[in-house]
């Protein structure tokens, strides 16, 4: 009745969706541990940033500063980048009209919104499928397993609770596994989705407070 003695008088049906669920669980750990690196790395650039940018500092050196050094994983240096970028290119050009430059530096702002939220929004759909579908994959298993059991059981001509046990802890460690892996991936993903939208909410907020800000330097020169 040892762990690894159901394991290995298990059908081969129930070792493929153990196999499954273990390769599920080893995945998404390394992916709920990557993302959260990346959403923590991501929150601290983005308050250090902030305050850089509401520091006073002038716009143009923090550009260059941020052209120099681009911190790989915060979301608010990119989104500044493409929004200045865009709007230093147009207001150069001497014939956009006040109006089509804002529009042009807030349209180059959503994009780059899109891409941070498609970076971090990566990896977190296999979290969710891994926390809907493991339960039901071990169930599965559990199922396969109690008929070989009963199957078992037919050709036995006095059955026991000893010669039944084997076969239902059998069957019910494919649930357990299921539940092993699905539970991480499911808290996994509802903390990362609620950090995630959080971040874009940020994100979308400092964009606006920059369009104002760019909005008063592009009107006031005309």
């Amino acid at each position: 009745m040892s762990l690894w003695a159901l394991i290995g008088n298990a059908s081969w049906i129930v070792l493929l969706v153990l196999l499954l669920l273990v390769a599920a669980s080893v995945v998404s750990w390394m992916m709920i541990i990557q993302r959260g690196a990346l959403l923590r790395n991501a929150q601290q650039a983005m308050i250090a940033f902030e305050d850089r940018f509401w520091s006073g500092m002038d716009l143009i050196l923090l550009y260059k500063e941020v052209q120099q050094n681009e911190h790989p994983d915060s979301g608010l240096e990119h989104i500044f980048k493409a929004g200045f970028t865009e709007f230093t290119r147009l207001r150069n050009q001497g014939t956009a009209a006040p109006d089509a430059v804002m529009e042009g530096t807030q349209r180059a702002m959503r994009v780059a919104i899109s891409r941070e939220q498609e970076r971090l929004e990566a990896n977190l759909p296999f979290l969710a499928s891994v926390g809907s579908t493991c339960p039901y994959l071990g169930l599965f298993g559990t199922v396969v397993g109690i008929m070989n059991s009963f199957r078992g059981l037919a050709v036995v001509q006095q059955p026991t609770l000893a010669s039944v046990a084997p076969g239902i802890a059998e069957a019910l460690l494919t649930t357990a596994v299921g539940l092993v892996a699905a539970i991480p991936a499911v808290v996994a993903y509802n903390r990362y989705a609620s950090r995630v939208e959080a971040l874009l909410s940020n994100y979308e907020t400092f964009a606006d407070e920059f369009s104002s800000i760019l909005h008063r330097k592009v009107y006031s020169r005309t």
